[in-house]
């Protein structure tokens, strides 16, 4: 079973609501039961955005390398691959981001 605070928005996963919420502190009158269709909605989401997370960290990885392949500069061949792969990172970043915040829109978080 999963609990939403109404103060905070914090998720609760358990068999009761907790006595206060970690977040805020409200008192455990302030959470409601999500219910069961929407429960399955924040699992699925977990995952999603858990590896939305991964991948923005790799891509973060991808734009350190092409930083040193563009300060390296051994040629323009290279360079441009760095350039490019510094580009594709930022961008892919920008989705990532972009499609977390709506999954929090639409409460696919949790």
């Amino acid at each position: 079973m999963k609990w939403k605070c109404s103060v905070c928005g914090y998720i609760h996963d358990g068999n009761s609501a907790p006595d206060v919420c970690p977040k805020c502190g409200a008192p455990k009158e302030k959470f409601e039961r999500i219910v069961a269709d929407i429960e399955q909605i924040i699992d699925r989401s977990r995952k999603t955005n858990q590896l939305h997370i991964n991948l923005m960290h790799l891509l973060s990885k991808v734009s350190e390398f092409a930083d040193a392949g563009i300060e390296d500069n051994l040629d323009p061949g290279c360079l441009s691959v760095f350039q490019k792969a510094k580009k594709a990172a930022w961008e892919i970043r920008q989705m990532s981001k972009a499609e977390i915040a709506v999954h929090v829109s639409k409460q696919k978080w949790g």
